[in-house]
């Protein structure tokens, strides 16, 4: 099972029907064109246009896959006190006195443009359950980064 944000789910959803609506009838109607030029053995826009038939079923499949097992979290019922799920966190980096602020969300919402980190990732992880305040310990590839959690509130959708 995989918990994610309404904002997550419906940008899934809508990921789905454009591949499925329309990408997918666009290579359909490449191959058809493709096998109307004859030889198929020697045909490389036959060929690749197959290629990215699979590539988008795999797309397609995954998605659906995501999908069937996603449960949208019911924010009313989180906690504003700990790190968890759609948590925003602001911290500061001992190490260099940076200010950062990241988003915890589903491996499928994380994009670090966007501020949001998958709760799979490192530094998710050693914050998880930690409340204002609070120093960790997380080793990223630089080495050893020291974070303290400055503030803890629920993730406010930009849908809502």
């Amino acid at each position: 099972m995989e918990y994610m944000s309404q904002e997550g789910y419906d940008q899934l959803v809508a990921e789905l029907r454009q591949l499925e609506s329309v990408e997918l009838p666009q290579v359909r109607e490449a191959i058809a064109d493709a096998r109307d030029k004859g030889d198929l053995s020697e045909n490389f826009e036959y060929h690749a246009a197959k290629r990215e038939q699979s590539r988008l079923l795999g797309r397609i499949r995954f998605k659906q896959r995501v999908l069937q097992h996603a449960r949208v979290i019911d924010m009313s019922r989180l906690g504003n006190d700990t790190v968890g799920l759609l948590s925003q966190v602001e911290m500061t980096s001992l190490t260099n006195n940076r200010k950062m602020t990241y988003t915890i969300v589903s491996p499928h919402e994380a994009n670090l443009r966007d501020g949001k980190i998958s709760i799979k990732s490192p530094i998710a992880q050693a914050l998880l359950n930690k409340k204002a305040g609070d120093v960790v310990e997380v080793r990223v590839p630089a080495g050893i980064q020291r974070l303290r959690i400055e503030s803890v509130q629920l993730y406010q959708s930009s849908s809502s």
